[in-house]
């Protein structure tokens, strides 16, 4: 089994760009009703009410609902225009989605954290976690009898699929219809109250209209922050201005267009200084999050928090951290930010330097007796972030610990895949257990994983680590004839970071797979 929708990185992620972020002022001349009519009622029979067989017996994400519609494309030559099937992909998305709390602990394959290594029990990941994300079966729901055709369909479409790497070890087609169809079936029903409950209480899309009070953090880049203005431009659309910076101060300027599915599900296109970016956010609460990244590079991404203004919310405190002993500044980020700020016990304010509802800075001093470990920080009444405060850095964590780039260009059609990494400091507190203190500034290096990278020369074929950002790019795609064999440059590395605390130097290691290009990159892996 190769994936479920073949599509090349081009294709796929610009079926995204056309479907999952609309641009507003491309109207929709035709229902979806009429579209699913003429479109699809040729193979698929109307069952009463407006319903379809198999349509009708699945729920999915938008990008779930757009890779079917691709897929049909690709495999059954499906004739729909770009109009037509942003249509279909917001009707479906909206009637036949997923609840918010259906998508909790998977949101990653929607966010394009590719680095991210899942969990789910063994049989799941031999049967289905071998070719795609495990993720890609948790955002979709059916009944047992749909869950049993998706099985049929794996084994007709790819036949060679029973003879593969864990599989030919055993009776695969037996296992999946008499394990897996009852298993999924119970663990990701086609009927559920979570979805009842949602679809009674959607919000109303011109809830998102507003101000946003956001922060975030690039790998890399550093820490964020700003006000995105969000204006209605068309049912569940929406124009979209972000005006920020970076903590080094460089800006993050932009603007662009979104759209709302299932009531919660914001997709945007935003070009910021120059880069075109997507959105791929969570609005619950008066909350957004999830994630923003480049639409050629979707490693090159931040996490990205905001919240709305005129509700009360403190986001996030840039930096998170403060040595006992030592003066800092600080910036909590939020909405509603009224009322006198606090660090918790052995944490002086010192000075107030601005104070808005959106951003308060402030000077602190910890004492040298400060005790170590993470405190509560609070704005008034407002919760729910925390200050560490450390003496000495315990370990230092690389973060990404196992990663994967992508050797790519060269005169081929697909781009480098980067490393982009951050050195995270860790320390112990006052009972000796571990607690995270945060992103430190790191000098990067990389080595040699084992023997046979050594022997192969990985380190000065695979590619270039920056020293001071912790970023790395790949080398070319195709033949190296330097190399033994005229083998690829590919290579494996173990990933070095030295963060530097009051001249003691700590390092950590972490492991990066630099591999060969990936050319099947659908909107959910």
């Amino acid at each position: 089994m190769k994936r479920t929708l073949r599509l090349s990185m081009t294709s796929g992620l610009l079926a995204v760009a056309a479907c999952l972020a609309l641009h507003p002022e491309q109207s929709q001349a035709r229902d979806a009703q009429t579209i699913l009519k003429e479109t699809c009622q040729g193979c698929h029979t109307p069952e009463g009410e407006n319903a379809l067989s198999r349509i009708s017996h699945q729920r999915k994400t938008p990008e779930g609902w757009l890779m079917s519609i691709a897929r049909m494309q690709t495999m059954h030559n499906l004739q729909i225009s770009d109009e037509d099937r942003r249509t279909v992909v917001k009707y479906l998305a909206d009637t036949q989605g997923l609840a918010p709390s259906e998508t909790d602990g998977v949101r990653y394959a929607l966010e394009r954290r590719l680095n991210t290594v899942e969990q789910f029990d063994d049989q799941t990941k031999q049967m289905c976690g071998r070719c795609h994300s495990g993720a890609r079966v948790a955002l979709q729901r059916r009944p047992a009898q749909e869950w049993e055709r998706l099985v049929n369909f794996h084994l007709g479409q790819w036949p060679s699929l029973e003879y593969q790497a864990l599989a030919r070890d055993r009776d695969w087609f037996d296992i999946a219809r008499k394990d897996m169809v009852p298993l999924l079936a119970k663990r990701y029903p086609l009927d559920t109250q979570a979805w009842k409950d949602w679809q009674k209480n959607m919000p109303k899309a011109e809830a998102m209209v507003g101000q946003w009070s956001f922060s975030g953090h690039m790998p890399g880049k550093g820490e964020l922050g700003g006000i995105m203005t969000v204006s209605a431009n068309g049912t569940d659309q929406f124009k979209v201005a972000v005006d920020g910076q970076y903590a080094d101060g460089s800006p993050f300027k932009g603007e662009g267009s979104a759209i709302l599915y299932s009531g919660y599900e914001w997709r945007g296109n935003v070009t910021v200084d120059g880069v075109n970016m997507r959105q791929v956010f969570a609005a619950k609460g008066g909350e957004l999050k999830g994630r923003m990244f480049d639409k050629a590079h979707d490693e090159r991404g931040l996490d990205f928090v905001a919240a709305k203004q005129g509700t009360k919310q403190l986001l996030a405190v840039q930096p998170g951290y403060l040595k006992a002993g030592s003066e800092g500044e600080v910036t909590l980020i939020g909405s509603g930010l009224e009322g006198k700020p606090s660090f918790g016990k052995g944490v002086e304010v010192v000075e107030v330097l601005e104070q808005t509802p959106e951003r308060l800075r402030v000077k602190l001093k910890a004492a040298a007796d400060a005790a170590p470990g993470v405190r509560a920080v609070s704005v008034g009444a407002l919760k729910g972030v925390n200050l560490a405060v450390y003496r000495d850095i315990a370990e230092v964590k690389v973060v990404p610990a196992f990663s994967v780039a992508r050797i790519g260009e060269g005169g081929g059609s697909t781009p480098k895949v980067q490393g982009r990494f951050d050195a995270e400091a860790w320390g112990k507190g006052t009972d000796g257990k571990p607690y995270r203190i945060g992103v430190f500034p790191a000098q990067w290096k990389v080595e040699a994983f084992d023997e046979r990278a050594k022997e192969d020369e990985d380190v000065k074929y695979a590619g270039t680590m920056q020293a001071d950002s912790g970023v790395f790019t790949p080398g070319d795609a195709g033949p190296n004839p330097q190399r033994k064999m005229s083998t690829n440059n590919a290579g494996n590395l173990k990933v070095i970071a030295a963060v530097d605390d009051a001249g003691k130097s700590h390092t950590g290691e972490g492991q990066m797979i630099v591999t060969v290009q990936r050319w099947n990159n659908p909107p959910i892996p």
